[in-house]
């Protein structure tokens, strides 16, 4: 009991009840301020600059947690702890560096994530291509991205792949130009042959008048000429990118084969001997 006296005695009740009060309206106001001035202007100064929803929400997130630390902060200081404030700023630093350099793919993506969402080089329901693979765009999500293939496949790739490389998005644009070449035979007049690749294309209800079609010689192959033509079509989509190229091409060769323009195929010859050798056969042993 005299130990435990003696311990009270030591403590200042009053510079106790000063640290506590000062510590709670310290961090009261701070959180007020934040919660009230800060995050509400974080809020609307990403909505201003056009950011996606899913940014706005992540940086309302984060203006949130920086109250709240600087509340913290703040409260300890004024209370007269600062340091244990100092300690806790170095621990805390050592241990945020130790868990970005373990997680410093994950936070890549995170960030490219926040990059993709905020310069939107593709969007949900958009056909895109990259490295070699190509699909419809789902869902954007702030660590990756779910693109559905072709082959009715889900894809799910991490966001710092998507922007660190090289994307194509064929829908970006209103008109998409393809581009197919045909061979003919070198017997074969080619204005003749240009004519009725244009006129296919001029037939075709889904291709444009205006870029006009075309058509370019741009091969002399070991058994035919290439022409290569070039169409334009509205609102591309994948889907109809293909009909509309499948049906342009059989028009194409339908009306080549009423004309008798060849589409040659390269003839191989193979030519060689065969030796024939006999060998008695050995008795057996």
């Amino acid at each position: 009991m005299l130990q435990v006296q003696t311990v009270l005695e030591a403590i200042d009740v009053g510079t106790v009840a000063t640290g506590v009060v000062a510590f709670v309206v310290g961090f009261v106001v701070v959180l007020l301020l934040g919660k009230v001035a800060f995050v509400p202007v974080v809020r609307r100064a990403l909505g201003t600059r056009g950011f996606d929803d899913a940014v706005r929400s992540l940086g309302t997130s984060v203006a949130n947690a920086v109250v709240w630390l600087a509340a913290i902060a703040v409260a300890f200081t004024v209370a007269g702890f600062g340091a244990f404030l100092s300690a806790f700023a170095v621990f805390g630093g050592a241990f945020a560096l130790a868990i970005g350099f373990a997680a410093q793919d994950l936070l890549g993506n995170f960030v490219a994530g926040i990059f993709i969402l905020k310069d939107k080089p593709f969007e949900v329901g958009d056909w895109i291509e990259w490295e070699g693979n190509s699909g419809r765009v789902e869902d954007i999500d702030l660590r990756v991205s779910r693109v559905r293939t072709f082959d009715n496949e889900r894809i799910t790739v991490p966001n710092g792949d998507l922007a660190n490389n090289a994307v194509t998005n064929p829908v970006a644009y209103e008109t998409l130009r393809q581009k197919f070449v045909f061979g003919i035979g070198y017997d074969d007049d080619i204005d003749e042959a240009t004519d009725y690749i244009l006129e296919a294309a001029r037939e075709h209800p889904e291709i444009l008048e205006d870029p006009a079609p075309s058509v370019r010689l741009v091969d002399l192959g070991d058994s035919d000429v290439g022409l290569q033509a070039r169409i334009w079509i509205e609102e591309p989509d994948r889907a109809d990118f293909m009909r509309v190229r499948s049906e342009y091409v059989q028009a194409v060769k339908e009306r080549f084969d009423e004309e008798g323009i060849d589409i040659p195929y390269v003839h191989r010859e193979l030519t060689g001997s065969v030796e024939l050798v006999e060998r008695a056969a050995e008795p057996p042993e």
